[in-house]
């Protein structure tokens, strides 16, 4: 008889044959077995077996046990008895690996925050959210999510995006400021009443986002700011003076720099959006946003947060005749210095039918269709994206072989479309008390009569999911040889392929009476993801997986060299048919602050080329210790020679300091050409 048992960490311990016997009958019992002396008698044949293979005097594996376990049980006639036995090791195993791989990940987390998020920092609560970061996706991944869509993921099919929120929230919402201020609201420690005076009122809008930002894993947006802030305005007693404004507006910016959420891991990704309200208040409220925003924090910094989106409409502000004209040219001076506003175009063919209500967050997303109810940008936003690898599907459908490639586009599909309505059960039976900022003060669109215990269901409907794509440059050069920046042939097929996605998604739409829509992904998290794994498949194939990216959704390769204008004009074909969310920016070598003519040039041509939403980038560096600001191309600044230079870049749509770039979003900036 064995005395003792190696364990797989390699501990050894006492060896017990009422362990062999207790699996087995735990195996038997889940196909409906309940003969414990049965078990019994198979536990002496499996150690008999054992003894036949090596002597009583030796240690025995626990692999080398399980494996004589399968054996008996096969041989001894007790077929669904093995299965049952087999697939629990299975799951064991998984377990044991996802732990171990969580170590892993936590060890590294303990150096190093990940790079995955550009808006988080290095702190200690940082370090702390994302260790139960990996622990959630562990256990969604393992626990929660169907099997074909874990190995989807695992991969790199799809990217199953905030998996470590899978179960607990949803994505994003634009947030009607109006109601919420002219009503009250309570964070959960107290009421908070309508407010008097316009800096308390923007106190309360820092508030509000930071408070359903830990309601929520994406951004917060106010739809209307300068319409909303007007209306409050306009119900004080005493009417503020423009001064007061802008103080007011200038602390709204320094609190969304400094103001955390997620447990003091990152400042709200907030959004802001203004620029059509023509009224005296609204106008007050746009100039002094963006002058304060311009003016910067403490020591001329520019600001990351809010993202401003600057709504652009005829009638209203983009014409000389235009009543807000002189703050469109404002908006386009602190642009052309800061990077921010960025530009949303109210004519553009998909969304002039809403008027000025279409509203976008800083990422790009877009939400405004509705099968549910109103078709509006406040109270709602996104449920969840998840995204296609569609460099991969033309790999492995090969050069030239189209036909293949939407066969193979069709099972992806399918798979996309299960995944997020699985999400999206998961997360309508949540009930109101679990989002008690998000529903508990009924700021989605549908929660308004749902009471603590009641599950959100009703509310999300509302929401979006959406379908997103990466890679469509290089799923052209892998299918035709050519990008669609290089060939009008490319350009035609990948159009094609993109409304494909879109009229997938409106089918679903119609299927399933919830608002599917084509997303064109931001390329943060997933930006390196894929390339590796299909690197290893597929080998080192120029132009697809020779760098260490793959392109942002639709977009022009950022180190191909291209006119503004006809960069705009290719990409400007694809924002109509990704309606959950689309931007286009362009690459400048410097601020053009002092150039806004050719700056406003640009943007009338967006308008013909029916761009929905975009940016100016260029490099801002910034000495944190003198103040300096320009291109710094050494290491210290010129003026004081600090080392201390904080450089800020465009990533996604949101600004960050490059610093906080994942490894594969740095090798994408380093090849990012300048536009001409």
């Amino acid at each position: 008889m064995f005395t003792q048992i190696k364990k797989r960490d390699g501990r050894v311990v006492n060896f017990s044959k009422d362990k062999i016997t207790r699996a087995i009958f735990l195996a038997a019992q889940g196909v409906g077995g309940s003969d414990f002396a049965t078990a019994e008698q198979l536990s002496d044949k499996v150690i008999n077996y054992m003894l036949s293979k090596m002597s009583k005097d030796e240690i025995p594996d626990v692999e080398f046990v399980q494996d004589c376990v399968e054996k008996i049980l096969i041989e001894d006639g007790h077929a669904k008895t093995a299965k049952a036995y087999i697939l629990y090791r299975a799951k064991r195993t998984r377990y044991r690996e996802a732990k171990t791989e969580l170590m892993d990940i936590v060890k590294e987390i303990l150096v190093e925050t990940s790079r995955e998020n550009a808006n988080v920092g290095n702190s200690p609560s940082a370090k702390m959210l994302q260790i139960a970061s990996a622990a959630s996706k562990q256990y969604y991944l393992n626990n929660v999510i169907p099997k074909e869509m874990t190995k989807a993921h695992l991969n790199c099919d799809i990217h199953i995006h905030d998996l470590d929120f899978y179960g607990k929230t949803l994505n994003c919402l634009q947030i009607d400021l109006t109601k919420l201020m002219l009503n009250g609201f309570n964070t959960g420690y107290g009421y908070i009443r309508p407010p008097k005076r316009i800096s308390s009122a923007t106190a309360q809008a820092a508030i509000i986002l930071q408070s359903n930002q830990n309601d929520m894993f994406g951004g917060q947006s106010f739809p209307h700011f300068d319409k909303s802030m007007a209306e409050i305005i306009r119900s004080f007693k005493e009417k503020p003076s423009y001064d007061e404004v802008y103080q007011a507006m200038e602390a709204l910016v320094y609190n969304l720099n400094s103001m955390h959420s997620r447990a003091g891991a990152q400042v709200p990704f907030s959004s802001i959006n203004l620029g059509t309200d023509t009224s005296e208040e609204g106008r007050m409220v746009i100039k002094a946003m963006l002058m304060a925003f311009d003016k910067g924090l403490g020591k001329g910094e520019s600001p990351i947060f809010p993202n401003l989106v600057f709504r652009l409409k005829k009638g209203i502000n983009f014409e000389k005749e235009d009543p807000n004209y002189d703050l469109f040219r404002l908006a386009l001076k602190v642009a052309g210095h800061r990077m921010n506003p960025t530009f949303s175009f109210m004519d553009s063919s998909f969304n002039e039918k809403f008027g000025d209500e279409v509203s976008y967050m800083g990422c790009r997303t877009r939400t405004i269709a509705n099968v549910n109810g109103p078709e509006v940008s406040a109270g709602r936003g996104n449920i969840s994206p998840v995204t296609i690898n569609l460099p991969r599907i033309a790999l492995k459908a090969g050069y030239g072989n189209i036909d293949k490639f939407y066969d193979e586009l069709d099972k992806i599909l399918y798979l996309c479309k299960e995944q997020l309505l699985h999400r999206f059960e998961v997360i309508a039976n949540l009930r109101v008390k679990d989002l008690p900022f998000l529903m508990g003060q009924k700021l989605y669109i549908g929660s308004e009569n749902l009471k603590e215990e009641d599950k959100i269901r009703e509310a999300i409907k509302n929401g979006t999911l959406g379908i997103g794509f990466i890679g469509l440059a290089e799923t052209l050069k892998a299918l035709t040889g050519k990008h669609h920046g290089e060939s009008e042939e490319s350009l035609k097929l990948g159009l094609e392929i993109v409304e494909y996605i879109r009229n997938y998604c409106d089918k679903t739409t119609k299927e399933t009476h919830l608002n599917f829509v084509c997303y064109a992904t931001p390329a943060e998290g997933t930006a390196g993801r894929y390339v590796p794994k299909d690197r290893d498949i597929f080998g080192l194939i120029e132009g697809v997986t020779d760098k260490d990216f793959y392109t942002n959704s639709y977009h022009i390769p950022v180190e191909f060299n291209i006119s503004i204008f006809e960069k705009i004009k290719r990409e400007g074909m694809f924002h109509k048919l990704c309606n959950g969310g689309h931007i286009s920016y362009i690459e400048l070598p410097s601020s053009v602050e002092n150039n806004i003519d050719a700056l406003e040039k640009i943007l009338k041509w967006m308008a013909e080329c029916d761009i929905g939403y975009a940016g100016v980038n260029f490099p801002i560096d910034e000495c944190r210790v003198c103040g300096y600001s320009g291109i710094i191309n050494e290491d210290s600044c010129p003026e004081c020679g600090s080392e201390d230079i904080r450089r800020i870049r465009r990533i996604t749509g949101y600004l960050s300091t490059i610093d906080r770039f994942n490894d594969a979003k740095k090798s994408e900036l380093k090849m990012r050409v300048k536009h001409s």
